[in-house]
């Protein structure tokens, strides 16, 4: 997938695929009433999902939405963001890391306003110690001090230990399963990791849904915020009085 096409939020934030991240956007934001989301990781059961690719626009429309977004790369095994916004990645998260960097010298300005974004930076070779130590979890605690909305891409939870440990150091844990990919039992294995370390599951995005699906979505939800009953019997009769005009 090309960057404009995956960044889709950004180069065409008036499409019905960039509307559904809003929407996404919003069900996080009233997801917790009593204690607000800040720090969210975006992980999925196998590899290929679109977990970036989810993540990236969901982030564009945080920042879009003027709260100040800071995106990480957590995926110190097989980074992708970096190509995903066209960004160094000579340094970044294992330099803040192992080396104890302040992480402000490491983060780069995205194409979008509002948007920062800190690079997985050079593979280690021991990304789960990394993860799990007590310089991640200071600096956890540091970004969500600087920013509104802090999201994380995680390796897939259902191959690498990494997104489970990064879950009991977060507010929330989001699941990205691909349509017609990934098998139920994946996606159930998957669940269950998270629930072993008692994650708070925030929910699950179906990605890669088929056009006709896209379709019957897309009907219910303009009958939902657009018409009342009565106009929304008359929009599926129309097509029978287009025969007989025709005929």
């Amino acid at each position: 997938m090309s960057g404009e096409r995956s960044l889709i939020a950004h180069t065409n934030p008036k499409s019905p695929i960039s509307e559904a991240y809003r929407v996404l956007r919003t069900n996080i934001q009233f997801s917790s009433v009593d204690k607000p989301l800040k720090v969210i990781v975006v992980t999925s059961a196998g590899p290929g999902e679109g977990k970036t690719t989810t993540m990236a626009n969901l982030a564009i429309t945080f920042a879009q939405s003027g709260s100040r977004t800071l995106l990480i790369d957590a995926d110190l095994r097989k980074p992708k963001v970096h190509r995903t916004f066209y960004l160094s990645n000579q340094k970044g998260m294992t330099n803040v890391l192992a080396q104890h960097d302040d992480y402000k010298q490491h983060i780069q300005k995205s194409a979008a306003e509002n948007l920062d974004v800190l690079t997985s930076g050079p593979i280690p070779p021991n990304p789960s110690e990394l993860l799990s130590s007590n310089s991640m979890k200071q600096f956890i605690e540091k970004v969500r001090q600087d920013y509104d909305i802090v999201l994380i891409d995680a390796p897939p939870v259902g191959t690498v230990t990494d997104a489970a440990i990064l879950s009991t150091i977060v507010d929330g844990t989001m699941l990205v399963t691909a349509s017609g990919q990934v098998e139920i039992e994946a996606a159930q294995r998957a669940k269950e990791l998270l629930e072993k370390v008692k994650a708070n599951i925030i929910g699950v995005v179906l990605n890669k849904l088929s056009k006709n699906a896209q379709g019957n979505y897309y009907y219910y939800y303009y009958y939902y915020y657009g018409e009342d009953e009565d106009k929304a019997k008359k929009k599926r009769k129309k097509p029978r009085k287009e025969n007989r005009d025709g005929r």
